[in-house]
């Protein structure tokens, strides 16, 4: 073979996708062949990446938020040079392959970030590029712009239907986030059929007035198109730029092109063989010539590429030697030498002080104290900043060019928020939070899930956690959500139950890089528990030993979390009154406690004492793994109601009496 042409190149993609999808018997081959001739031209003329070393700093990052397409990514990086081999795209969506049904980032080098629900990896994007215009805004000085790549995202129409994009989308425009191309990938196609019948929205003008630059009308399968349409997008310094492709799904099938029947199955023998002869593809499944291999590997040029920046990086740190090492430290994920120490103090100090205050306000100051050592935090809530107390001194907004912004005013936009903060934590270089009431994690709650799954070390804060908030009633009232976020892999879900215990947590969230952590609040003050200085320690096993029986083995244990340990610590005093021998546990975080090695849980909850009563105003059902059948749980399991907090825990029958009662019963 002669110089293989674009459409030689992009027509590897497009069988390498339909033989993987066919051989498996599942999976979306019209999405790759629709899209192939973009991918090419972005490939091969504008993306920077090496696939020699996949996390270099300054690479450009690829998002195929439409991942349902994932053998377009695989095809992509087997093609380029990644070390995905031949045999993983033979092995596509088979156990322990490299090459999941979805696009993972933890199994696939090259990969950024999981997508497949869709919208979410456009959300992502807005993080990553997000995260571009605040490291370069600190980082970069005259003459150095170490921090300089772009974000490029590949999106269908479901994804531009799903209202996470809307959401991500507005903040996008909003912030001007000019090293930010999307690619929507225009079929009129999605599974049940043509979309005119439920996406007829005018989606230029609508990106227009989020404050895009739109490039419309661009032919999908015309490469010179696409390169014009990508140097207009990169002339574009101050929007993030749409790009209009209209594509064939399916492109090159003699009967499927164009229909849903070649967007989610395989193309069927014949009529894969029907492409082949469509588009001059004289090869067998998985046959690609050597001519077309050197046409796509990438590995030379994007070592010389990752060299010329290393070699500008390095004149870099010998002008500017703290500024560089700190940048590293960041994106590699090293916390600061000296964090876990001024951490301990604090701690220390808040259990000498002995606050009497509610945890969102220990939260707040927790943050306050932590924030000016740790410059990768960067903060933000869904337009509840004064109710969740995440603004603290140093906070400057992201939609400004101070070079510290690090708080995002995020609006009404739950869902949009949690996956921007993901895309914030994956690029690298920020430890971020978000913010909202408890209640309304329902409308977050896909990008909490992904945020564990992916894993994105991303700190998800909820306050006003349970009918304590008091009269907003039962629409604001979490009663399933404490149980709902503990029942996803992962997740690590802290209670605390006051400023020592919310400290504490707020430090574990920090320190642990393997997913995230959902950290949640009292809209109420809670009482300062005493504690010795192992008991302070014990608090980052998740749960642990608070007050215990006097005399022996307990006849009784009462197990609380936030606001109603304090419930259980006065109630201790009248069972132990009553000559009943009682040990409080404290268990901040479930998740965390379940981790710690048997003999630890067996000290905290030993087996031989079967009576009993755990208590947290919420569902009841969850406790029972830590109760069994001869325990008892003090909860909720209604909905709430609208009234003073002192009047609805009497009303639901969560208060020491209670708790008492329940004990006694066993």
């Amino acid at each position: 073979m002669t110089q293989p042409t674009r459409r030689q190149l992009a027509n590897a993609i497009r069988f390498l996708a339909a033989d993987a999808v066919e051989t498996a018997k599942s999976g979306h081959p019209g999405m790759p062949m629709g899209m192939a001739d973009i991918a090419e031209v972005l490939w091969n003329d504008f993306l920077r990446y090496s696939p020699a070393d996949p996390k270099w700093f300054n690479r450009d990052r690829f998002i195929l938020s439409n991942g349902h397409g994932s053998m377009l990514q695989y095809a992509l990086l087997h093609l380029t040079g990644y070390d995905l081999p031949i045999e993983e795209l033979k092995h596509f969506r088979q156990l322990h392959s490299k090459t999941a049904g979805h696009p993972e980032r933890s199994e696939t080098p090259g990969v950024e970030t999981t997508t497949g629900p869709l919208g979410q990896g456009f959300a992502n994007a807005v993080g990553f590029a997000l995260a571009e215009k605040l490291l370069a805004q600190r980082y970069n000085r005259d003459g150095h712009a170490i921090v300089d790549h772009r974000t490029f995202v590949f999106m269908g129409d479901g994804c531009l239907m799903e209202g996470v994009s809307h959401e991500a989308a507005s903040l996008a425009g909003t912030w001007g986030l000019g090293k930010l191309v999307c690619f929507w990938d225009n079929n009129h196609i999605s599974i049940d059929g043509n979309t005119d019948g439920w996406f007829t929205d005018n989606t230029p003008e609508r990106f227009e007035a989020y404050g895009w630059h739109v490039i419309r009308d661009i032919d999908g399968h015309n490469p010179d198109a696409i390169k014009a349409a990508i140097e207009q997008a990169l002339s574009e310094e101050g929007k993030p730029t749409l790009i209009c492709c209209r594509t064939i799904i399916g492109f090159g099938a003699p009967t499927k092109a164009g229909k849903e029947s070649s967007h989610g199955a395989a193309l069927g023998k014949e009529e894969l063989e029907g492409a082949r002869k469509a588009l001059d593809w004289p090869y067998g499944p998985f046959e690609i010539p050597q001519a077309i291999y050197d046409g796509w590997n990438h590995v030379a040029a994007g070592k010389h590429d990752q060299a010329q920046w290393q070699q500008g990086f390095e004149a870099y740190e010998k002008a500017f030697p703290s500024e560089a090492a700190e940048l590293m430290r960041r994106y590699h994920g090293e916390l600061p030498a000296d964090f876990l120490a001024q951490a301990d103090a604090f701690i220390a100090k808040a259990q000498a002080d002995g606050q009497t205050i509610a945890s969102r306000k220990a939260s707040q100051l927790t943050i306050e104290a932590f924030a000016p050592l740790l410059p990768e935090i960067v903060g933000g809530s869904a337009d509840l900043a004064h109710s969740n107390l995440t603004l603290w001194k140093a906070s400057k907004s992201v939609a400004t060019t101070d070079p510290n912004a690090n708080y995002v005013y995020y609006g009404v936009r739950e869902f949009g928020m949690t996956a921007i903060a993901n895309g914030l934590a994956l690029h690298g270089g920020f430890i971020p939070f978000d913010a909202t009431f408890l209640v309304f994690s329902d409308y977050a709650r896909n990008g909490v899930r992904m945020s564990a799954l992916i894993p994105a070390h991303a700190i998800h804060v909820y306050t006003h956690d349970s009918i304590g908030l008091g009269e907003d009633g039962p629409t604001h009232q979490p009663v399933e959500h404490l149980a709902s976020l503990r029942y996803i892999p992962n997740n690590d879900v802290w209670r605390p139950c006051d400023a020592v215990e919310s400290a504490v947590s707020w430090k574990a969230a920090i320190t642990r890089n393997d997913g995230p952590s959902c950290l949640v609040f009292s809209r109420q003050n809670l009482p300062h528990q005493p504690r010795s200085d192992e008991q302070v320690k014990q608090i980052e096993r998740g749960g642990y030993v608070l007050a215990d029986a006097e005399g022996g083995t307990p006849d009784v244990i009462l197990i609380g979390t936030g606001s109603e340990v304090g419930l259980a610590v006065e109630a201790k005093k009248q069972l132990d009154a009553a000559g009943l021998k009682t040990r409080v546990v404290s268990m901040p975080s479930t998740d965390v406690f379940d981790r710690q090695d048997s003999a630890y849980r067996e000290s905290v909850l030993p087996n031989a004492v079967r009576k009993r009563v755990a208590v947290e105003a919420g569902v009841t059902g969850f406790w029972r793994k830590y109760v069994g059948l001869d325990g008892d749980v003090v909860g909720i399991d209604t909905f709430g109601a609208s009234a003073p907090a002192e009047v609805l825990y009497k009303h639901f029958a969560i208060t020491t009496d209670h708790v008492v009662a329940a004990a006694k019963a066993l």
